[in-house]
């Protein structure tokens, strides 16, 4: 058999590999010698698997191939050279034909030549490892073969004692982008082929520690730890804090602070052996399943919890610590409790930050076959024998991997791979490794090798009966007993794509309300956008892929630069740990703790009596250290003088009282806002005649075309393109799940015409102190409309609207927003407000937002989603001003939502990227009645009942005035 044939019958082998070391811990920081391989690599593409091999053999010469960083994706470098990313969601872009892949196979091969440094240690032995590479690699060291293997997000390793010299050594590597592996790993996201996880040579002295595993228990009743830590080879466990020096397999029971997400305290120690010293950072705690419950040191838990994908825009899945870091300490700023590492265990380090920062974690097997559902599950692997030894390897690793973290509490089999034997040979295999910790898996509703029952884009009324222990039952009746046994876990929930998601806090009060239900993680963390020189940021399709699932792959709580989205600042508020609620009008407030483990003593309690908008008194209250689970209410501090005419309130704010590891003191964790008097709109000015002159009526301060009655012009300030307005550009929840028919609502709106509404006048008709104009508007081909009256009055000063609409005909859709729209110049760009912000807020999305007086720029208000779409809303506004700098239109006389844009509804439904949006000499404002709500249909339910804009009879009062002063307005 030649070398060529050698590799290509690799590649379709469903065997995990041949040639690696024994899966185990991840090397932990210790005193032995290692050296990175990482840096610029010589790299070569071939378009098929069986490209000669001649490169791994001595002396030969690739000074003609091109440079390739390492870790990194080969198609993310080289400009287009190396081919380019593709995106698919759940099918394979390839033929299903297990085991076999495509003759046109991308394969990368590169080599790296390195020196051992002058301190490598004589004696003891080496190992060469890689964290990750995609989708298969054969390997090679100075023109010997050490062996091949696949599972893309899982360590391998080699023993290369033998292979190595002081001087020149060659590491040669062949991956190829496709393979029999890759039918385990159809996970939603890029396909990017390559080394994109680091490559390590590691010197292991005589007597090293071959693996070990720490076992940290925590007795909740007793206050104790148990430290047990095997070891191969035996050795010595040293933690100095605790009085601990034992030896290796024996156990120390000894009073410690449990480890939580809350509060993550962990042990420095070492493992002790003749040839290494190895460090230990142990955290005690335990976690089971118990009286129905998912429990930990005792206390059940509530997962505020996230998926997270391994991804930057530049780099792919290929991520530095900082980055790391970074998203770790936004978890924890933003109240998340909670990670699940969809669907492959992520770069080691990731949990080394979650045990020193704190995030209970699920971790997830790189296992996922979901394009096989395109099939009817016809030779899925999970069923089929001859792959359980691939699946096995893959459980392995990730277990023995990860074991000695604190920060996982979780196991989990995979994700979206049907059921089979597969699976349950799987969770026998990790039960008896690791019986510490509880087992997940979603795709077996029989709940046969789970510990806990778990569910996706389950909507609010099944959550409901879930948590009532009411949920539909199955064929099997043994399988609906095990399962209404069990704990519930939403792993995938409240869809983050585009604007959205919606009814995160109707999800959140059933997780609170029913003990059975303990949370769930938000798909996801993350937008996938890649960085393009053409669209900013790219998604599916943009790279010519034939078959892909465009933007869906933009689906986070943060943009692809990870910057939060409104939906992750809606989401901190709606799972924040303390709740603050009462009667503002008697004082009194209620806080209670929805921590786990802490008491509030962390957090000081400011309070901000505020009168429209402003504070006019503020302090602190003293609030008891109210213990997990506990409440208390206090009395308000005395208010100043009641103003009925006024608009007035408690703002809370629970912050931090002192610095943290991921945040300063003074950083908020939760906030609420208790009204104390409502305050009252402007009265309607008294009426003056409208005077006609030629095309135009003159009404006090507002001018009318005299034909249609559209407005024209306020104080002098010219008005365009009046009218009442229906129409939102699509939000990616609009347009609903691509693969499931009569999913879209959108698509019925522009059915029935929406989005190109006509408006027929009826009347335009001056009266004694007022105008009125009567409108029909309605979509072609359709006999549904709008009556639409619009009521002008004005005084000189002020002019006011109140537009009357009622519908005719039979409307079986909601409208996706009522009010009206008009343009103003380019120059009115400044906006302040009083009213929800200082981010966008929709009907069921407005959880982040507070009331109070912001101010921003019009392309401040823009939120960047990656696909353009409905955004921006303020919501609850008492009032707005505009303005250019010289003369401010202010809006008020009633509470609305205004959207202010530097480009039309009809422009930016018609944009695929930010970067077709341009901004033109016209801003664009809407003041809206109601919208419709959010939801997160693009995969889960829609908008719920009391959110929908279902047509009715409306009326929307509005009232306009421009100053002749550029200082801006403030209450009074």
């Amino acid at each position: 058999m030649t070398d060529t044939d050698t590799d290509i019958a690799y590649v379709v082998d469903v065997s995990p590999g041949s040639g690696t070391l024994p899966p185990r811990a991840w090397p932990p920081a210790s005193d032995a010698t290692r050296l990175s391989l990482n840096g610029s690599w010589r790299f070569r593409l071939s378009p098929y698997a069986d490209a000669d091999t001649a490169f791994t053999a001595e002396g030969y010469d690739a000074s003609a191939w091109d440079t390739l960083r390492v870790p990194g994706h080969w198609v993310l470098q080289g400009q287009g050279r190396h081919g380019s990313p593709a995106y698919t969601n759940t099918p394979y872009p390839f033929p299903v034909d297990p085991p076999f892949v495509p003759t046109e196979n991308p394969t990368g091969d590169h080599l790296h030549t390195f020196d051992l440094p002058a301190h490598w240690p004589a004696g003891g032995e080496a190992v060469l490892r890689f964290d990750g590479v995609e989708s298969c690699a054969r390997v090679w060291l100075n023109g010997a073969e050490l062996g091949e293997f696949k599972g893309s997000r899982l360590p391998h390793e080699f023993a290369v004692t033998g292979q190595l010299r002081p001087r020149g050594n060659v590491l040669a590597v062949r991956v190829h982008q496709w393979s029999s592996g890759s039918y385990l790993e159809d996970q939603d996201q890029w396909w990017l082929p390559g080394i994109f996880r680091d490559v390590t040579l590691l010197h292991r002295p005589e007597g090293a520690v071959r693996d070990h595993f720490v076992h940290a228990s925590y007795d909740h009743v007793r206050g104790t730890g148990t430290l047990r830590v095997d070891s191969e080879p035996a050795g010595r466990v040293l933690v100095p804090e605790l009085g601990i020096d034992v030896a290796s397999g024996e156990t120390a029971t000894v009073p410690v602070e449990p480890w939580s997400a809350e509060q993550p305290r962990l042990y420095e120690g070492e493992l002790v052996t003749d040839g290494e010293r190895v460090r230990l950072r142990v955290g005690f705690r335990t976690v089971r399943v118990e009286d129905g419950l998912i429990k930990a040191n005792g206390r059940p838990l509530l997962f505020r919890g996230v998926n997270r994908h391994e991804f930057h825009p530049e780099t792919g899945r290929t991520l530095d610590l900082a980055t790391m870091r970074e998203d770790v300490l936004l978890m924890k700023r933003h109240n998340i409790n909670a990670v699940r590492t969809s669907h492959y265990p992520p770069h080691p380090a990731f949990l080394d930050l979650c045990d020193e920062l704190g995030l209970w974690v699920v971790d997830e097997c790189d296992l996922e076959t979901h394009g096989f559902h395109a099939v009817g599950w016809r030779g899925n692997p999970v069923a089929d024998p001859r792959w359980t030894p691939a699946l096995l390897d893959r459980a392995a690793r990730m277990v023995e991997r990860d074991k000695n973290h604190p920060s996982v509490v979780v196991w989990s089999l995979g994700n979206e791979c049907g059921t089979g034997e597969g699976l349950s040979a799987m969770a026998a295999w990790i039960r008896e490794r690791d019986p510490s910790r509880p087992l997940h898996y979603e795709g077996d509703r029989s709940c046969k090798d789970t510990d806990f029952y778990s569910r996706m884009y389950a909507d609010h009324a099944e959550v409901e009966a879930i948590g009532r222990g009411e949920e539909a039952a199955l064929d099997d009746p043994e399988s609906d007993a095990r399962r209404r046994a069990m704990p519930f876990v939403q792993c995938e929930y409240a869809h983050a794509m585009g604007n959205g998601p919606g009814g995160l806090a109707e999800y959140q009060e059933l997780f609170e309300k029913y003990p059975r239900l303990q949370g769930g993680f938000v798909w996801e963390w993350i937008d996938h956008g890649l960085a393009h020189p053409e669209f900013g940021y790219a998604y599916g399709g943009d790279f010519g892929e034939e078959l892909h699932d465009g933007n869906f792959v933009c689906d986070g709580l943060l943009f692809p630069d990870r910057t939060p989205s409104p939906g992750l600042t809606a989401f901190k508020s709606v799972v924040q740990p303390v709740r603050m609620d009462g009667d503002g009008r008697e004082g009194v407030v209620r806080i209670r703790n929805l921590y786990d483990v802490s008491d509030l003593s962390h957090l000081e309690f400011a309070w901000a009596y505020e009168k429209d908008g402003a504070t006019v008194r503020e302090g602190v209250l003293d609030v008891p250290a109210v213990g997990p689970g506990g409440s208390v209410e206090l009395a308000l501090p005395e208010p100043p003088r009641r103003d009925p005419d006024a608009e007035t309130q408690w703002t809370l704010r629970a912050r931090l009282a002192k610095d943290t590891a991921w945040a300063e003191r003074g950083h908020v964790v939760a906030w609420a806002q208790l009204p104390v008097e409502g305050g009252m709109q402007p009265p309607a000015p008294g009426g003056s005649a409208p005077v006609r002159a030629g095309g135009r009526i003159a009404l006090g301060c507002g001018e009318f075309d005299a034909r249609t009655g559209a407005l024209l012009a306020v104080g002098g300030l010219p008005v365009t393109g009046f009218g009442c307005d229906v129409w939102r550009a699509p939000t990616d929840n609009d347009n609903g799940m691509p693969w499931v028919a009569g999913s879209s609502l959108a698509a019925k709106w522009r059915a029935l015409g929406l989005d190109r509404m006509q408006h027929r006048v009826e009347a335009v008709e001056p009266r004694a102190d007022s105008l009125v104009v009567r409108t029909r508007v309605a979509p072609a081909a359709s006999d549904l409309a709008l009556r639409v009256t619009y009521h002008w009055i004005s005084n000189g000063i002020r002019l006011a609207l109140r537009m009357d609409v009622e519908p005719e005909g039979a409307w079986q859709v909601p409208l996706p927003r009522l009010g009206v729209r008009l343009g103003l110049p380019a120059a009115y760009d400044r906006v302040t407000w009083f009213g929800a912000g200082p981010g966008e807020s929709y009907p069921d999305t407005g959880a982040g937002a507070m009331l109070g007086i912001w101010s921003a720029t019009v392309p401040e208000l823009q939120t960047p989603y990656v696909r353009p779409q409905e955004n921006g809303a303020r919501s609850g506004t008492r009032w707005a001003e505009l303005t250019d700098g010289v003369r401010p239109l202010l809006v008020d006389g009633g509470t609305f939502a205004f959207t202010a844009r530097p480009w039309s509804t009809r422009e930016l439904d018609a944009a695929a990227h930010r970067t077709d949006l341009v901004a033109g000499d016209t801003v664009w404002l809407h003041l809206d009645a109601r919208q419709h709500g959010i939801g997160s249909a693009s995969c889960g339910p829609g908008v719920l009942p009391d959110h929908r804009l279902r047509p009715g009879q409306e009326q929307f009062r509005v009232q306009f005035s421009v100053r002749d002063s550029a200082a801006p307005r403030r209450p009074a």
